[in-house]
């Protein structure tokens, strides 16, 4: 099964919960700011990559795990997605999209934006990072929930 997580910005959530659900962040523990900062697509996306399937690894089930920013047309990309898969002959129940957008708190928010949209990274990025050391728990519980569905 593919495994899509996606957000508006698609560089700080999902990468996040991409690198949860592969093991290359913790789940019994909140990391340190320099283990999100060491994460190699965090807050490090450009407007040209909006769209763009990320791929990030397989999971422990050999599930293809990708990220994706989707800016605020989330139908459009899962609409786009499973027509996709149903085009190259798969059945669109062999995709699951995940919206990471729930686990986004404000200085998530504040800070993404300063830093990737403004271009003020030096001020934004310790904000987001803060913001997503402070989401961490939410999003541990959506990947869990997203292992879940998919676990055989």
């Amino acid at each position: 099964m593919y495994i899509v997580y996606h957000d508006v910005g698609g560089t700080h959530s999902t990468v996040i919960a991409a690198s949860i659900h592969l093991h290359r962040l913790p789940v019994d523990h909140i990391p340190t700011q320099s283990e999100i900062l060491d994460i190699p697509l965090f807050d490090r996306l450009e407007k040209k990559d909006v769209g763009r399937l990320i791929y990030h690894g397989n999971d422990e089930y050999d599930n293809p795990i990708y990220t994706i920013s989707r800016q605020s047309s989330a139908h459009l990309i899962v609409n786009t997605l499973e027509t996709v898969l149903s085009m190259v002959g798969k059945n669109n129940q062999e995709i699951l999209c995940v919206d990471t957008s729930p686990t986004v708190n404000t200085l998530m928010r504040i800070g993404g934006g300063s830093s990737r949209r403004l271009g003020l990274v030096s001020f934004g990025r310790p904000i987001v990072t803060y913001g997503t050391l402070k989401a961490y728990p939410k999003i541990i519980n959506l990947v869990n929930k997203t292992k879940l569905k998919i676990a055989p």
